[in-house]
């Protein structure tokens, strides 16, 4: 069942929509058409607020808005899950911070661009799969240290501070910041940050079926109105929204610094395909469907391309809206599409009227959802762990917060990396065997030697266990090269426990083809699994030296082969 899902993530399949429509029907679109609208309606405000917390005037509610239309259309388009919700999500707003900051607006639109072509790239080239195994303390290293960087760019709006000029971006110094403002707080944006999390809460407690949060964005944009606050809104700090899309096109840019957002680029391609990967998987799991990874992936780049094209930031899957979809009764892409639409629709008609929205009331949203993303009990759950997943916890979080995602990521991968190579090294082992299997070791190991041979005193028996590969062969080299006595004839190494041999693994074992072939020694493998032989097939002079007579299927064929060498031996020495 292993093999057959890990042969069908490694194909290269049509997008779901057109799986669907084959049996598409008047019920199946009425399902759709609800769920699409409910999940549109609860888009809006994240649209919006995932815009703003990006922190650039350059960025507003409309490019989150932008975003969510034109990117969340063709994920659902192209993509290859049936049930994927696409847009702008918390885990690019680090990002897409630093990426406004060095490059400015025009910068972070070619990075999308780059990002987009990448995640084409990781489709066409089957790695879907692969992505999924990036190491789960990194996935939740990072996704808290997101949340906290969020929540530390909201602090300025949950107050509303008055902070003339830029807010540093640096951690320690976005903090000085906001306590040298401290006497500036406005009690009146404090009321409506508290009103906007009080609802969501009550609401999603009461009926969770209900669009919490946007009804607690129209609760706080109405006493807000009614009341006349003080307070800083939408309009006030970005105008008023456009009508419609933008005209296709990309922004003048200096092609000089295309090389430096390769980095960046290629991070925010690798978050969107881990985020938009485990939004399908969750979605998988809710139906007992089955998305086609390196579909979706060719579907979220072409849909980040296009977010580039019309003034958009990056997006991928998100797993709340992918969810609520789900929840609302989605069946196939078309429920995406529909949200886009709806989503269109409200910036064309009623764009104007969210001027009105006050910044606090957006704030306390993200609030909510900074809560949600920095999964307190999972990362509490983690730190109780093994240690070494909870040192790789703590490293991808501290950088996340501390200094950049992109660093983050990067250590974090290397390090579990590392860790997982470690692993695998105590779980290889080499040992002698010889006496074990003539009866002289008092304990019997049932996964070896199920009956005694007779071992001649010149053989000398290494059972290597575990995957043979460069972490590994260092105890090859202490176990094996120094304890072969001087009057050993013949080695014989049994790989039945061997599943894996790289090159690594493979020049050792050339090496001690050597070794023995310089003292007289003949070397004998058996019980080789596949792929290690797929391995030693290839090396062609490893071969010729080994002799393919000398690789036996099992530890009684080998033996066998020892008493035909001796008698061949002993023949040659004693004509008759």
């Amino acid at each position: 069942m292993g093999g057959e899902y890990n042969k069908t993530c490694s194909v290269m399949h049509a997008p779901s929509l057109i799986h669907c429509l084959r049996n598409y029907n008047r019920k199946t679109f009425f399902s759709d058409l609800s769920a699409g609208l409910t999940v549109g309606v609860v888009a809006l405000p994240l649209a919006m607020a995932f815009a703003i917390a990006c922190g650039s005037s350059s960025i507003t509610p409309s490019t989150g808005l932008v975003t969510a239309v034109v990117a969340g259309f063709m994920i659902s388009l192209l993509g290859g899950s049936k049930y994927q919700i696409g847009g702008p999500t918390g885990a690019f707003v680090v990002l897409i911070a630093g990426v406004v900051g060095s490059f400015g607006f025009s910068g972070l639109v070619l990075c999308t661009l780059l990002a987009g072509i990448f995640l084409i790239l990781f489709g066409v080239c089957r790695m879907g799969s692969l992505i999924k195994f990036i190491p789960y303390p990194v996935t939740t290293g990072f996704t808290s240290g997101i949340a906290v960087t969020i929540f530390c760019t909201q602090i300025k709006d949950l107050l509303g501070l008055q902070i003339d000029g830029h807010i540093p971006a640096e951690f320690f110094s976005k903090w000085s910041c906001y306590f040298q403002h401290i006497g500036t707080i406005n009690p009146w944006a404090v009321m409506l940050s508290v009103l906007t999390v009080a609802t969501i809460i009550i609401i999603k407690r009461v009926c969770p079926r209900l669009p919490f949060m946007l009804i607690a964005m129209l609760l706080s944009t109405v006493v807000c109105q009614v009341f006349s606050l003080p307070v800083e809104t939408i309009g006030s700090r970005f105008g008023e929204l456009p009508h419609g899309l933008p005209a296709p096109g990309l922004p003048d840019f200096d092609w000089n610094n295309l090389p430096k957002l390769i980095q960046p680029a290629f991070v925010i391609a690798l978050l969107a395909a881990i985020e938009s990967l485990l939004s399908a998987s969750v979605a998988d799991g809710m139906t007992g469907a089955r998305h086609h990874p390196n579909t979706e992936l060719v579907g979220q780049g072409v849909g980040n391309i296009a977010s580039a094209l019309f003034g958009g930031i990056p997006a991928t899957g998100a797993i709340a809206r992918t969810a609520t979809n789900i929840r609302a009764g989605g069946k196939t892409p078309v429920s995406g599409i529909i949200h886009a639409i709806t989503l269109l629709l409200i910036l064309i008609l009623a764009g104007q009227y969210a001027a009105m929205v006050p910044l606090a009331a957006l704030a306390g949203i993200l609030l909510v959802v900074c809560w949600n993303m920095a999964e307190v009990q999972t990362f509490a759950h983690l730190l109780r762990g093994p240690r070494q997943d909870a040192v790789v916890l703590c490293i991808t979080f501290i950088l996340t917060v501390l200094i950049d995602l992109v660093v983050a990521v990067e250590v974090g991968v290397v390090l579990a990396a590392l860790l997982f190579i470690g692993r695998m090294a105590q779980i290889s082992n080499v040992e002698s065997i010889s006496r074990e299997i003539e009866g002289e070791d008092p304990v019997e190991q049932p996964s070896r030697s199920r009956y005694l041979r007779q071992v001649p005193s010149n053989v000398e028996i290494f059972d290597v266990q575990g995957p043979f590969f460069f972490g590994a062969v260092e105890q090859f080299k202490d176990r094996v090269f120094r304890t072969i006595r001087a009057d050993i004839k013949y080695v014989l190494l049994r790989l039945r426990l061997v599943p894996a041999l790289d090159a690594s693994g493979l020049h050792v074992l050339e090496d001690f083809q050597r070794y023995c072939h310089d003292r007289g020694i003949t070397l004998l493998l058996c019980g080789v699994q596949p792929q290690p032989m797929k391995v030693i097939r290839r090396d062609s002079p490893f071969m010729s030296e080994l002799h393919a007579e000398n690789i036996c299927e099992d530890i009684d064929a080998a033996l066998l082969r020892i008493q035909k060498l001796e008698e061949g031996s002993d023949s040659s020495k004693n004509p008759s």
